[in-house]
């Protein structure tokens, strides 16, 4: 049956429901504006912006030279000291009333993740409802993490464009639960209209927010190294943070840095496969377009044509197209596995990196075909990219050592336990791991010698929030540790008996990882 776009998520109507929700994030001419000194201004340079779905434009980017950036800068320093003498119960009142003016716009937020980063509507209102619902739990626990500690001042927000409720927003508004002054930049690949939105409604509740748009290369010495900012929350690339931890290095900057690393699971001496495949299947959520994706399998050889026909099985079955469509006789939208990447370089650099992948003499086991019913007639899918997975990858191989970010996995053979371990930890730290085994006690014996912050026994590990901890081992983390009482800790100062846990060169503390 033919398809079409679901009027429930038309851009169309999204956008008009934007205009009206929060009409003073648009110029009069409809461009969107920068919120920057206590009110949205500065439409900067605009770039046009395009929907990674089917290429639709969506609007332009409002993108500020590092001028204008610094001037927000010192603009939202000069909030913090008012915000943290204010009263906590009439700070914690008011991020209250944030929260209640985002709930009643988190299926509308939802629905433009759908456009701006090409989440299902599943996916996108798991993302808002995360980012409310776990700064409700902050409101509704603070006191007893926050107790005599005292705000940093200003602290700056740099994201990935994968999740910016749940990270993002959520990091922003604990922030300033805890009594700082925070500013944030949008995502250049995407999120900037649903920010926006959610920042306009957050500034009406009376918290001192600022969100501005730009290139990072740009406005990163405005965002990372001006003397006004007290601290920097960075989730992103290796090559990124590295050269941020070098500009933070002489300073007494608290910081952040959440990066990638390769993520991998391990397979030994296991037999419960229903249980793997349903594990497989939850793992290409977003298109393993996530930081906890795991993209790398370490497999005992003697599992492999068990692995590679559990493997085969599940990701077969994933649906993969236009998370828009709805056929002409109904309105529900599909139950997709995951859409489009975030854009189409990000598609072609996949192909680049699989490509090179058979070039140096890795073998695909599989690799997945586009549904025609699934997309429209003649649409553009230049931003898709269907799984693929490969088996004997070469050390010369890109892949070897690269996390994809993307439906790209590996599957590695050995022989050894301890060929296990050295497989697993190629990456020299990661944030999530996993070891699969009928010999629970050997597998939690193994998982201490993986360099991962977090090691799943017979299940996936996630990010998580509130009172679970988070971070990451060797390359994949620098800075402060987060999460629950420790996120608390990461943006406020305590007593000097009282330390910032962390990912720091002389760090003692690691997590129970298993």
């Amino acid at each position: 049956m033919p398809k079409i776009i679901s009027p429930q998520v038309e851009y169309a109507t999204l956008l008009a429901q934007v205009k009206q929700v929060t009409p003073e994030i648009f110029t009069a001419e409809g461009g969107f504006l920068n919120m920057m000194e206590g009110r949205w201004q500065e439409p900067g340079r605009p770039r046009e912006f395009r929907s990674p779905i089917d290429g639709t434009v969506l609007g332009s980017l409002p993108m500020l030279n590092q001028e204008a950036a610094v001037c927000a800068v010192v603009a939202a320093k000069n909030e913090a000291s008012a915000w943290a003498a204010t009263n906590h119960d009439e700070r914690r009142t008011r991020v209250q009333a944030a929260l209640d003016l985002l709930r009643p716009q988190v299926e509308l937020i939802g629905k433009l993740l759908m456009w701006e980063i090409g989440k299902t509507y599943k996916l996108g209102f798991t993302d808002i409802d995360r980012a409310v619902e776990g700064a409700q739990w902050y409101v509704d626990n603070i006191d007893s993490m926050l107790g005599s500690r005292t705000p940093l001042g200003l602290v700056s927000n740099i994201a990935s464009w994968n999740y910016p409720m749940s990270v993002l927003l959520h990091a922003v508004l604990v922030q300033a639960l805890c009594g700082n002054s925070v500013i944030a930049k949008t995502p250049t690949d995407g999120g900037f209209i649903s920010l926006s939105l959610a920042f306009a409604l957050v500034r009406r509740a009376g918290l001192p927010v600022t969100l501005v748009s730009g290139a990072g290369g740009e406005l990163s010495d405005a965002l990372v190294k001006h003397p006004a900012i007290d601290c920097l929350s960075f989730v992103g690339g290796r090559k990124n943070a590295r050269n941020i931890a070098d500009a933070l290095s002489t300073t007494d900057k608290r910081y952040m840095l959440e990066m990638e690393g390769v993520n991998a699971y391990g397979i030994w001496d296991y037999s419960d496969w229903n249980a793997l495949a349903d594990q497989l299947k939850k793992g290409y959520d977003y298109g393993k377009q996530r930081c906890t994706a795991y993209v790398r399998f370490v497999v005992e050889r003697r599992l492999f044509p068990q692995f590679l026909e559990t493997y085969t099985e599940a990701v077969r079955n994933l649906k993969v197209g236009n998370p828009t469509l709805v056929d002409n006789a109904g309105d529900k939208l599909p139950d997709l596995a995951f859409g489009p990447v975030i854009n189409a370089a990000q598609a072609q650099d996949l192909d680049r990196l699989y490509a090179d992948a058979l070039k140096t003499g890795a073998t695909p086991i599989y690799e997945g075909k586009f549904d025609d019913s699934l997309f429209l007639p003649g649409q553009n899918r230049s931003a898709y990219a269907m799984p693929r997975a490969l088996v004997n990858l070469p050390r010369q191989s890109e892949l070897y050592f690269k996390e994809p970010f993307g439906p790209i996995d590996s599957i590695v053979l050995v022989d050894r336990m301890e060929e296990l371990v050295g497989e697993m930890n190629i990456s020299n730290g990661a944030l999530v791991a996993a070891i699969a085994s009928d010999n629970e006690e050997l597998a939690r014996r193994t998982a201490r010698e993986i360099r991962s912050f977090k090691v799943g026994v017979n299940k996936l590990r996630s990010r998580g929030d509130r009172e679970e901890v988070f971070g990451g081992l060797g390359e994949s983390w620098k800075g402060a540790f987060v999460g629950g009482k420790l996120l608390v800790e990461a943006v406020t100062n305590g007593p000097a008996s009282q330390p910032v846990l962390g990912n720091y060169p002389d760090a003692t503390y690691l997590p129970e990882k298993a």
